[in-house]
């Protein structure tokens, strides 16, 4: 310790809102640079190859092979595939001193592609899988939470490639597999839910969620084993509704232009027979704006019901790669009949009048599937002060189509029909995706089958968020006085503390240090002479080594040392002539269990 390159902190950075950012910081193993971007220090990195070996491990067992390519790539594979358009701002765009557009890799579809279709030629040459750890780049608005949303990152990532859609679904199999192997092996909670696949592409998706109350990640999860993303969850169609209702009717509803004032005008002016109209008798039209990424803005108009609200994040989902927002007044000037407060279905869609070319004059129309075939609604009339009422869809209106957008409630029915919702938060540490064959297609990547002719292969991509991992661990593994990290990746397996003022003490633990690390472990030797053993233990607390070893006050008087357990507080007494050899049978048990 009087030398390693390590200087632990005793206040929280001003910027760290989370522990793991927090702990990581205060214990010499991360320093920041800019916004989202970190130095990883001698302790962090210790961690970080401790778990890209157990990566590696795993993604061997599963039969993948290691590549690595460059960060800085040309701009024509992610041209082809469309995704230097589709990522936006999120992509680092830079020129080299010729002019020629690159880019830092966000990720490697179109490499790994290419790689492929340069060196296989036939079947014979599958299935393949291969994977590589490296460092990613995306400009994120808004970084946070230390390594858990940054703009550089360590990931690995995996590619499957084989002949047909059966071989997809076996590697697939045998990614997800080696990812619940890999996180069972560090003791991190997780659980599998469906997903979207966005900007990525294909068809079955799904992502391994930390569950934790910082995470960004909403999912939901029923007691009968449905997991997914709420961006995925898919609303059950209501049954439609054969009841007819009366002939809509437009009325005036002054000073109603919202939900909620229009419930009271209706009741204290429109009274139904049966009970009180409430929120979910009116359908709400949003007014939202798709911005496409060649910048074109395209209005969008959602019915949904008026007791729930729509979810953005649902909608990007639906609609990737545009970024969705709400009509701003310069959006909403191309369509004079949209009266904020006011829109309903009859000026939207193909509900709205025809042109000279029998085109829609109204903006697209799509509505959420809560609402049922023959159901009557309460809706914008168009006009400040009007709404109509009893107007009925598949009567009086209808719809482009349907969009999951209004938000998921803790009490929504699964779509499987395995019981109520209940809503969680989670950080994203891994996400596999059957890509199919978007990519493979855009850039040509073609083999020869059994008959000898040219077939498309199909693909598979598999991510892991390494260094996000890393910080779901310092979440799940910390308490007040700092980290306790899982023996499998700690950057020691035993931290070594002499805290007499005697020469003999730092002889002794020194002697000990030297045995421990003999037998194979790493360790780590607090041998600073003018430091009080009320900071050393501190500061052991803080980094988090499993196990400390405490050569002081006691050896002195009895010829003992104490071993502490970080995990669990449990404090043994060893004779110091026996305790190499127990220490060492007690931290290699718990690294093999």
């Amino acid at each position: 310790m009087s030398s390693y390159f390590v200087r632990t902190l005793r206040e929280d950075p001003a910027d760290a809102e989370v522990a793991s950012h927090k702990l990581l910081v205060r214990a010499g193993y991360i320093r920041r640079v800019a916004p989202g971007v970190y130095t990883w220090l001698p302790l962090g990195i210790r961690v970080l190859r401790k778990l890209e070996a157990i990566v590696r491990e795993e993604m061997e067992r599963a039969g993948a092979q290691e590549v690595l390519f460059p960060a800085l790539l040309p701009k024509e594979p992610y041209e082809a595939t469309g995704r230097w358009e589709e990522y936006g701002p999120n992509l680092f765009r830079l020129n080299d001193r010729k002019g020629a557009d690159m880019l830092l890799a966000p990720t490697h579809e179109e490499m790994f592609t290419l790689m492929v279709k340069d060196m296989y030629s036939s079947y014979k040459d599958l299935p393949a899988t291969l994977y590589q750890i490296q460092t990613k780049y995306r400009d994120e608005a808004r970084p946070r939470a230390g390594l858990i949303r940054g703009r550089e990152f360590v990931m690995k990532d995996a590619y499957s490639f084989d002949i047909d859609d059966e071989g997809l679904e076996k590697s697939y199999e045998s990614m997800r597999k080696a990812y619940q192997r890999i996180f069972e092996r560090v003791n991190l909670p997780y659980v599998i839910c469906s997903a979207m696949s966005g900007p990525m592409g294909g068809s079955r998706s799904e992502e391994f969620l930390f569950p934790c109350e910082i995470g960004e990640d909403t999912f939901v999860r029923s007691a009968g084993g449905f997991a997914a993303n709420v961006e995925a969850v898919t609303t059950p169609r209501p049954e439609p509704i054969t009841e007819q209702s009366p002939a809509a009717h437009l009325e005036e509803t002054p000073g109603a232009g919202t939900i909620a004032a229009l419930v009271d005008y209706s009741n204290a002016h429109y009274r139904r027979d049966d009970r009180d109209w409430d929120a979910a008798d009116t359908l709400k039209s949003v007014a939202l704006t798709a911005v496409h990424p060649d910048g074109h803005r395209e209005v969008i108009v959602i019915g949904i019901p008026g007791d729930r609200e729509v979810d953005i994040r649902r909608v990007e989902a639906a609609l990737s790669p545009a970024e969705i927002e709400f009509a701003n007044e310069q959006d909403l000037a191309a369509f004079p009949g949209l009266v904020p407060g006011y829109i309903g279905p009859s000026v939207c869609g193909p509900n709205a009048p025809k042109d000279a070319e029998g085109n829609s004059t109204g903006p697209k129309y799509l509505l959420d599937p809560h609402v049922a075939e023959g159901s009557a609604w309460i809706t914008g009339g168009n006009k400040a002060g009007y709404h109509y009422y009893d107007f009925v869809y598949g009567r009086d209106f209808v719809a482009d189509g349907f969009i999951e957008a209004s938000e998921v409630r803790e009490g929504d029915q699964a779509p499987d029909g395995s019981g109520p919702l209940e809503l969680a938060r989670g950080i994203e540490i891994g996400h596999i995706f059957q890509l199919g064959r978007k990519y493979a297609k855009a850039l040509d990547l073609k083999v020869l089958d059994q008959n000898g002719k040219a077939q498309v292969v199909t693909m598979g991509s598999y991510g892991i968020g390494v260094s996000r991992v890393l910080a779901a661990l310092a979440e799940v593994g910390h308490d007040d006085a700092g980290l306790i990290w899982h023996p499998a990746i700690a950057p020691f397996d035993v931290h070594v503390l002499a805290t007499g003022k005697h020469a003999g003490v730092f002889e002794a633990a020194a002697n000990l240090a030297e045995g421990l690390h003999g037998c194979g472990l790493d360790v780590i030797y607090d041998d600073r002479q003018k430091v009080s053993a009320g900071v050393k233990f501190k500061d052991s607390e803080l980094i988090g080594v499993p196990y400390s070893i405490v050569v002081g006050r006691d050896f002195e008087k009895e010829g003992v040392v104490e071993l502490r357990n970080r995990a669990t507080g449990e404090r043994t007494q060893l004779p110091y002539e026996d305790a190499v050899d127990k220490i060492a049978y007690t931290i290699i048990s718990a690294k093999e269990d």
